[in-house]
């Protein structure tokens, strides 16, 4: 059976990074509340991997897309993301994310559009529970995303069953009409 995902770094040091296109997936959980932040960017052609202190660069183009989990309880509700504190910020504003309210009353807001990166990203190494993992560009890509999401949203998130397979559908959708590899990567 074909691998769907891998750890980012052990997909580096074991030399099994797709340089054609893939997608990488990073977390940034709060130690202190169910507050989440997903970075998701694809990539494809790439020049050059490497690593360096805060992470692992990659010289080609990528689109990132942000998803940002808010607890009921989360006291800065009110505060535009792109200015809230550095480890809970995301550059967006409202007007950029697309929001669903869970039955928990937890938000879950999801970027309208990819932003491009040009010549060069870094992904940074995940520390605590947070994580970095690379997804292969397979038939059942969507899929697995979409499974990927579901389970992390409600395991890690705290977000109701049936909120989060309505937002990973969301985010993947999302995903497919925006970050897909046709056209302009091909």
């Amino acid at each position: 059976m074909a691998v769907k995902a891998m750890d980012l770094f052990d997909a580096y040091r074991q030399n099994q990074l797709p340089r054609d296109e893939g997608y990488v997936i990073s977390s940034f959980f709060s130690t202190h509340s169910a507050y989440s932040i997903y970075e998701i960017v694809s990539y494809s052609g790439v020049k050059s991997i490497y690593l360096n202190e805060s992470g692992l660069t990659f010289q080609t183009n990528g689109k990132k897309i942000h998803i940002l989990i808010e607890p009921a309880n989360y006291p800065h509700k009110a505060v535009e993301p792109y200015v809230r504190s550095q480890t809970e910020q995301i550059p967006l504003r409202f007007s950029e994310l697309e929001q669903i309210i869970a039955k928990n009353q937890s938000k879950i807001m999801i970027a309208k559009q990819p932003i491009g990166s040009f010549s060069s990203f870094t992904i940074l190494k995940p520390s605590g529970v947070n994580f970095a993992l690379v997804f292969y560009n397979r038939p059942d890509l969507f899929a697995t995303l979409q499974l990927f999401f579901e389970k992390t949203f409600n395991r890690e998130a705290g977000i109701p069953q049936a909120d989060a397979k309505k937002s990973a559908k969301r985010v993947v959708e999302t995903i497919e009409s925006t970050m897909n590899f046709k056209g302009e990567y091909t």
